[in-house]
């Protein structure tokens, strides 16, 4: 068994009356194994012949008294005594004992002594990589952090890693006999988080029946944050004039540090913190600008500094865009559509109707619907009612805008099309008729070898004059030839008169003797000649 003890130099005197040493021991730092003796001095020597001894020494850990003076000897069983000149005896060391010891002595002469010493356990405290210490010793690792565990004696015992977690559960993860043990959890998850405790035990020399152990344990805390950015929001508050901005970071252990930050001054100004996982800050509209940034930045014990996450708002006004002029027929139904897509924050879109800008509730007459950029108005049942103005109304902090949409509601267009056909049906028989009498009233005039185009005044050509009769006439004259023109060519000319009958009546009159085809014939053109 080892014994640790402070050599001291004792000096004897021979005269009992001797005065204590006014000197006081410095503090004193003593390291022990679990299971070690160890012995905490708390003496002064005095001169003379002799050993002057304390008539009472107390001792005190962290505060509490823990032990007084009394017999020489440690009594049978009792692990913890002071002897009789003060010292802190220890008959077999455990985890708990590490701590601060406070010696206070009062001797013969009613002087009193203090002296400080520190007890250290080694051994047994475990040792956990990687994790970061906390104030009150407890560490944290990251999640998916690959953790490895040590625990290690000075004495070959028999070594055990065992694990309570938050659930209350208890568990053996590895044991050993030897002077280290060694654990390893690939990618820990937050269920690992608990209390891993090293426990060390080993037969008693005395009594092969008893044992004597010690266990040191560390809580371990695994943190983790959440993959995604802190998601910003904003809505408005009671007062129109004030707007809320949220800020929330949900899924991190333990809850993040939230920071609202306006970038717009030198080197940002603080608006407001906490950790929380959401973080509310009210502005009024008089603060905000446009081209502000706003950001709400989020702090963790997992992240560097260079890793910071945030989220924020750079205030752009909004301005709704859409077709001001919707003509529509009385019908099922009409759609009114309006886009906004430079708003940021994202701006508040609703529709209103009329110059006193009543609010359109979803219902039987009216469906609201948005998606993304886009937002639509649909009117069923259209009739001229619902015929006016309508609005657009985009809202965001920094400013309020509007589109004008005006519907006109027109009657029905469902027989315009039979409308148009019938015009122009009626249009292209109308005109075949107006033809067909045009070449009906034309149908005795006929132009030979020159089609249908007019007859020059110095052109030749055969000209047959049809003239309609009821009876057949045969003339068998000799038909004069006219005399040649300039252009060599000749021209006969062939009139045939009818004859007279009750359903020409107008041209009897024109016809009145016999002997004028010969005049005509002779001396000039007939004046009933037509060309074309």
């Amino acid at each position: 068994m080892k014994i640790v003890a402070i050599a001291a130099l004792l000096h004897l005197y021979s005269s009992a009356s001797a005065e204590p040493s006014a000197e006081v021991p410095a503090d004193t730092v003593l390291t022990a194994a679990p299971g070690d003796v160890a012995l905490l001095p708390c003496y002064s020597s005095g001169g003379g012949s002799g050993v002057v001894a304390p008539i009472l020494t107390i001792w005190i850990k962290d505060g509490q008294e823990i032990a007084r003076s009394g017999a020489a000897t440690p009594e049978e069983g009792q692990r913890v005594a002071v002897l009789r000149d003060g010292s802190l005896s220890f008959a077999a060391v455990v985890a708990s004992d590490q701590g601060n010891y406070l010696c206070d002595s009062t001797w013969p002469d009613n002087s009193s002594t203090k002296a400080g010493v520190r007890l250290h356990v080694a051994g047994r405290s475990p040792s956990i990589y990687p994790a970061t210490a906390l104030p009150n010793g407890t560490r944290y690792t990251r999640r998916g952090s690959n953790v490895a565990f040590t625990c290690s004696s000075q004495q070959p015992w028999q070594l055990t890693w065992a694990f309570s977690g938050a659930s209350g559960q208890n568990e053996s993860l590895n044991s050993t006999s030897g002077r280290e043990l060694s654990l390893r959890i690939d990618h820990i998850q937050p269920d690992a988080q608990g209390l891993y405790s090293c426990r060390a035990a080993r037969a008693s020399a005395q009594q092969a029946a008893s044992s004597s152990s010690s266990s040191s344990s560390t809580e371990l805390l695994v943190y983790y944050v959440p993959d995604r950015h802190p998601q910003c929001v904003w809505g408005p508050a009671t007062d129109p004039q004030h707007f809320h901005f949220n800020c929330s970071w949900l899924g991190a252990y333990p809850s993040p540090n939230l920071t609202w930050v306006d970038e717009g001054g030198a080197g940002g100004q603080l608006h407001q913190w906490a950790l929380a996982d959401g973080l509310s800050l009210r502005l009024n509209r008089s603060e905000l600008w446009d081209g502000q940034t706003l950001r709400c930045r989020a702090q963790h014990p997992v992240l560097a500094d260079t890793d910071k996450t945030s989220c924020s708002f750079t205030f752009r006004p909004p301005f709704p865009e859409g077709e001001p002029l919707v003509t529509a027929p009385l019908g099922p139904s009409v759609t009114l559509t309006c886009s906004e897509t430079t708003s940021i924050p994202p701006a508040n879109t609703t529709w209103k109707k009329g110059l006193q800008q009543e609010d359109i509730t979803a219902g039987p007459k009216y469906t609201l619907s948005g998606e993304g950029p886009d937002f639509q108005l649909t009117i069923h049942n259209v009739s001229k009612d619902d015929e006016g103005v309508y609005f657009c109304r985009s809202e965001n902090p920094l400013a309020v805008r509007e589109l004008e949409v005006y519907l006109t509601v027109r009657a029905s267009s469902a027989y315009t099309g039979v409308v148009i056909g019938i015009f122009i049906a009626t249009l292209i028989v109308g005109s075949a008729g107006v033809l067909a009498k045009a070449l009906y009233s034309s149908r005795h005039r006929m132009c030979l070898g020159n089609g249908f185009g007019p007859v020059d005044a110095d052109g030749g050509g055969d000209v047959l004059n049809l003239v309609e009769s009821d009876e057949e006439q045969i003339f068998q004259d000799t038909v004069p030839r006219l005399p040649p023109v300039s252009n060599g060519r000749s021209t006969t000319l062939v009139q045939i008169h009818r004859i007279p009958s009750s359903d020409h009546e107008d041209l009897e009159t024109a016809d009145t003797s016999g002997e004028q085809p010969e005049e005509t014939i002779q001396t000039e053109e007939p004046e009933d000649l037509i060309t074309y």
